[in-house]
């Protein structure tokens, strides 16, 4: 993995730990992670989030159930070995239904799997399932980058740009995808303000991504979510990026609740609204936003802030933690190979066949 970025999973001699999200900004405390159960409760509670990750995070967690397997005395079978590696891939992909890179990092575990046993038998597995985690952390990290690279020449210099939710460093494997872009444009020398949209009810966008952007020098305004509208319209903010949960064939975007009223506000006073997201986060299987499960969390979470009540305690709250985009509000998807604008049918898929 590539070190000289910052990371929210760092793996360590078998052990994976993750910075708990829940705890900034006031205190950076790390997570032990030495079974895969361990790593689906840290990305079922949100202690891991962002679906590049929740995918790093997944692989991670298949990795460990194979190192588990390999210690037992008698060593699994084969078949034993694949069920029960199929069994946590089970139980990690039901930890959250929305972050299509979960999915494509599980599918990556096994194919690694599969071709260990084929080639080395059960003897190999487990160095090979770390291998592949180690490889898709580091691989993550270098589509950020390449992300970056391309959103940068989008970002005007003296930009004042909106962002929603946190899809920075915290929510990838290291250097994150729509402030990705900005670090990038800010390397390039252009002065940059940001707006951070607070982010009900979790308040990524407040606790994370003003977070990460104070410690790297950013000029970071908090802003409430029902101000960017107001914002926009007197002509304060010059472009939007956000990041992508998934990305279904049509260029339709899910993102985190609150994503679709910033996109149809700047369509409304022709601001320009950016996603940026890895191709891993893109599913040609989807046809349409339609099709998108939208993950639905507990009420508790609207009514109460850690062991706060901020509603009464009868109070009936309804929390979708996502929404979808629709493509023709998005004035480009930014992805590590190109920049793909619309029709989106067309463009993401060239964008997969030139990975």
């Amino acid at each position: 993995m590539a070190d000289e970025v910052f990371s929210p999973l760092r793996w360590s001699r078998g052990v994976l730990y993750l910075l708990d999200q829940l705890k900034l900004p006031e205190e950076e405390t790390w997570l032990k992670c030495t079974r895969a159960k361990d790593v689906a409760r840290a990305i079922r509670d949100m202690h891991v989030r962002g679906a590049p990750a929740i995918g790093c995070a997944a692989a991670y967690g298949v990795a460990l159930a194979a190192i588990d397997l390999d210690k037992r005395d008698p060593q699994p079978s084969a078949l034993e070995f694949r069920e029960a590696i199929g069994e946590v891939s089970n139980t990690l992909a039901e930890t959250r239904p929305t972050a299509v890179n979960l999915f494509w990092a599980l599918s990556q575990m096994r194919n690694a799997m599969l071709v260990a046993l084929e080639s080395d038998g059960v003897d190999g597995v487990a160095q090979a399932l770390e291998l592949r985690a180690r490889g898709i952390h580091a691989e993550d990290i270098a589509m950020c980058k390449r992300i970056g690279a391309n959103g940068a020449e989008l970002i005007p210099n003296g930009a004042t740009v909106l962002t929603h939710c946190n899809a920075g460093g915290l929510a990838t494997g290291g250097y994150g995808t729509a402030l990705g872009v900005l670090r990038s444009a800010k390397a390039q020398g252009k002065k940059l303000r940001v707006y951070a949209d607070e982010t009900r009810p979790y308040l990524q966008g407040s606790r994370l991504t003003a977070w990460e952007l104070l410690r790297e020098g950013f000029d970071v305004t908090i802003i409430p979510d029902s101000a960017a509208a107001f914002l926009m319209r007197r002509g304060e903010i010059n472009c939007v990026v956000v990041g992508a949960d998934r990305i279904a064939a049509n260029g339709d975007v899910a993102n985190k609740i609150g994503t679709y009223a910033v996109a149809l506000a700047a369509h409304t006073h022709g601001v320009p609204f950016y996603v940026a997201a890895p191709t891993s986060t893109i599913d040609l299987e989807t046809a349409s936003g339609e099709d998108i499960p939208i993950e639905e969390r507990d009420s508790s979470e609207m009514v109460r802030i850690g062991e706060t009540w901020i509603a009464p305690r009868d109070a009936v709250a309804k929390y979708p933690a996502f929404d979808v985009t629709p493509g023709d509000l998005i004035e480009a998807i930014i992805t590590d190979v190109a920049v793909a604008r619309w029709p989106y049918s067309e463009s993401l898929a060239r964008s997969l066949k030139h990975e």
